[in-house]
């Protein structure tokens, strides 16, 4: 692309820590009183913070949100932007790609200025992102139209008392991680992967100790400190407010032997277990895109080049494969061969499905060592439509402290897709 047609990243992107949905496995996970909203604007504001751009100049918010989380998840980035403080006059638009969705956000906030058809060229900005809070709720199934207590449930709170015989709770959570194309859940399609591919126990369990042990060194050395915005929680009304600083996941004290010892979770002698199964989290993640033109006009700094995008589908049984055809597809875009990167973010949703992918790009000449230095979701955690927006900032400011060039952000999408991003530092 030309100056006049390059899409970049400005300097200033946050994100929040991801938070584990449950502490210790045993009580509400610390963001827990936080609806996706409520993140999505903590993330936008704090972009807006480091941003050193008039807000006047922001002419759209498109945000990432996998699933309705909350009762106003339903205003998703509309209610994210005015939590950020934006004026009321800058629309915003939801995307929803399973996944996918905050990279898919980057897309299209892309895609709208490249068009034109609806890009303000009075406000050449926009803030692009994703938020999910993974405290899906129970929902009751079978009420609408029954009679209880004195007339028919139309809408409106219910006494569970009052509740007639047929109505029945499911979580929301469970029910969404089961595809009914693939007739499995997600974990199952990532075993079906790992069948297919001969993907030992042994080898899940080692890239599941990499992961934590990457992100474990990367905390340590501080370098999430510029993407990661702290977070201060009040677990309860008396109580003093706690710091989340850090991703809550990653375990200081794994190894080998104590991964060995966890059983299978989803299938009797499968390869995955807790340990190598990506974390349930909640969190979000902002940045501001603009043409590189506009960037200069208005002296803000650029982090990182949106070079190239991909998007595949595959057989929704091995779902977790979608990352290799999108790779391809955005190496096409840029014009790159996979000997040119040297950093790439992968969205681990499971191990197997990880070392598949892994497999995958070494086909195209992508070294397996620049996948995940940092760790990935095993060790960090994946909040659905939070994650390729996450993975973007984390993918463009590596690139800048370790002088890389170019790289990959990349995650499999429930249903069988893929989307990748190709990044180049500047």
């Amino acid at each position: 692309m030309n100056e006049n047609g390059s899409i970049v990243i400005m300097d200033g992107g946050r994100r929040t820590p991801r938070a584990d949905i449950l502490e210790g496995n045993k009580g509400p996970g610390l963001f827990s009183r936080f609806t996706a909203t409520q993140l999505g604007g903590m993330a936008i504001r704090e972009t807006l913070e480091h941003t050193p751009v008039d807000p006047g100049l922001i002419g759209h918010v498109v945000m990432g949100m996998a699933a309705h989380s909350h009762r106003d998840s339903i205003y998703a980035a509309r209610g994210m932007a005015w939590r950020a403080g934006l004026a009321d006059d800058v629309p915003a638009l939801t995307v929803a790609r399973i996944c996918g969705s905050g990279a898919e956000a980057v897309a299209v906030g892309a895609e709208m200025m490249l068009a034109g058809v609806r890009h303000d060229r009075a406000r050449p900005f926009t803030v692009v992102g994703g938020s999910e809070s993974m405290q899906y709720p129970f929902v009751i199934h079978n009420l609408r139209g029954k009679k209880v207590g004195t007339g028919v449930q139309k809408y409106g709170p219910v006494d569970a008392k009052a509740l007639p015989r047929g109505t029945f709770l499911q979580d929301w959570l469970l029910l969404g991680l089961y595809d009914p194309s693939a007739q499995m859940s997600m974990a199952n399609t990532a075993e079906e992967l790992g069948r297919r591919h001969k993907i030992t126990r042994e080898e899940c369990d080692a890239f599941g100790h990499r992961s934590h042990a990457n992100a474990k060194r990367a905390r340590e050395a501080g370098w999430f400190d510029e993407e990661i915005e702290p977070v201060s929680v009040q677990r309860n009304g008396a109580g003093e407010s706690v710091e989340v600083k850090h991703d809550t996941h990653i375990m200081d004290n794994i190894s080998l032997p104590k991964m060995a010892k966890l059983p299978p979770a989803f299938e009797p002698g499968g390869v995955i277990t807790a340990g190598n199964a990506s974390a349930v989290v909640d969190g979000a993640a902002a940045m501001l895109i603009g043409k590189e033109s506009c960037a200069k006009r208005h002296d803000l700094k650029p982090l990182a080049r949106l070079a190239g995008m991909g998007v595949a589908a595959c057989d929704p049984q091995i779902m977790g494969w979608g990352p290799v055809p999108a790779v391809g597809k955005a190496l096409e875009s840029a014009g790159w061969k996979g000997g040119d990167v040297d950093h790439v973010e992968l969205n681990e949703a499971f191990a197997p499905q990880a070392l598949a992918c892994i497999r995958g790009f070494e086909e195209m000449d992508i070294d397996p060592e620049t996948v995940n230095p940092m760790g990935s979701a095993i060790a960090l955690g994946h909040p659905l439509g939070a994650t390729g927006a996450i993975l973007t900032l984390t993918c463009a400011y590596a690139m800048r402290r370790a002088q890389k060039s170019r790289g990959i952000v990349t995650m499999c999408i429930g249903g069988g897709q893929g989307i990748a991003l190709a990044l180049e530092s500047m």
